[in-house]
């Protein structure tokens, strides 16, 4: 009796474990061909024994060294040349917001005279796309005016002196080298307007102007005296494109020459 009842449980048993097989045959060979699949492509991959025992021998000898691969420096370089800071030209218009400057008989001052040239020359200058100030007199810009160079446009005396009282006149800024903006001012302004150099009039007011004390030091800077307001009126009042024309080349010429 005892036996029966061994060999029927072992026959349940086997039953159950093919039951549960049943049901999960397809996970069942799933798993299989994973396994075969993965020893194929080991197999496939490995590589044979006489080359792996190579790469072993190898290893403490070829590849022992850094695994790097040394690259030259290369200079770098510049596609297109820096440009330089931007060109900031000051204009200080002679007395203005200070006083009239020389007065005439007929009512005519200086002041008008110093501004209408200096905003044809502002003017010419905006249009090359070169940035222009009109500066006052005593322009409290002019204490830390960073620009390019400073020219200041005045004029002479409107009183009759003698013949000989025409022309024009340049002084420079012995505090900050300037001498290259004085002779470029020169030499075009005497070409535009055909105005004799007046030196001999010179005065301590224009080699010591206060701008020339109160600019930063760096920044180039001229005064310029553009003819007299008596035998040079109609230069100056009528024809003022022409004086105007003569200072612009200056700066002109003078930007040129920094370059």
């Amino acid at each position: 009796m005892p036996s029966n009842y061994r060999d029927n449980n072992w026959e349940n048993g086997s039953f159950d474990w093919l039951r549960l097989l049943g049901r999960n045959l397809p996970i069942v060979i799933f798993l299989l061909l994973a396994f075969v699949g993965m020893g194929m492509t080991y197999w496939f991959f490995s590589p044979p024994e006489a080359t792996a025992e190579m790469i072993a021998n190898s290893s403490s000898s070829s590849l022992s060294a850094p695994f790097y691969k040394p690259v030259p420096a290369k200079p770098v370089l510049q596609r297109l040349a820096q440009s330089p800071g931007p060109i900031r030209i000051g204009l200080i218009a002679g007395h203005k917001g200070s006083d009239s400057g020389s007065v005439c008989a007929d009512g005519l001052t200086e002041a008008e005279v110093n501004l209408n040239i200096t905003e044809k020359v502002a003017g010419a200058l905006l249009a090359q796309g070169i940035h222009a100030d009109i500066l006052d007199e005593f322009d409290p810009r002019l204490n830390n005016y960073g620009g390019t160079a400073v020219i200041s446009i005045h004029a002479d005396s409107c009183t009759y002196i003698n013949n000989l009282a025409t022309g024009y006149k340049v002084a420079a800024s012995g505090r900050t080298e300037s001498s290259q903006l004085q002779s470029c001012m020169e030499t075009a302004y005497a070409q535009a307007t055909q105005l004799p150099y007046h030196a001999n009039t010179i005065t301590p007011h224009m080699t010591d102007y206060h701008a020339f004390r109160t600019l930063p030091e760096g920044v180039p800077a001229a005064i310029i005296e553009t003819g007299f307001m008596n035998l040079d009126r109609d230069l100056l009042t009528n024809k003022a494109d022409i004086p105007a024309a003569g200072i612009l080349s200056g700066i002109q010429c003078f930007l040129d020459s920094t370059q």
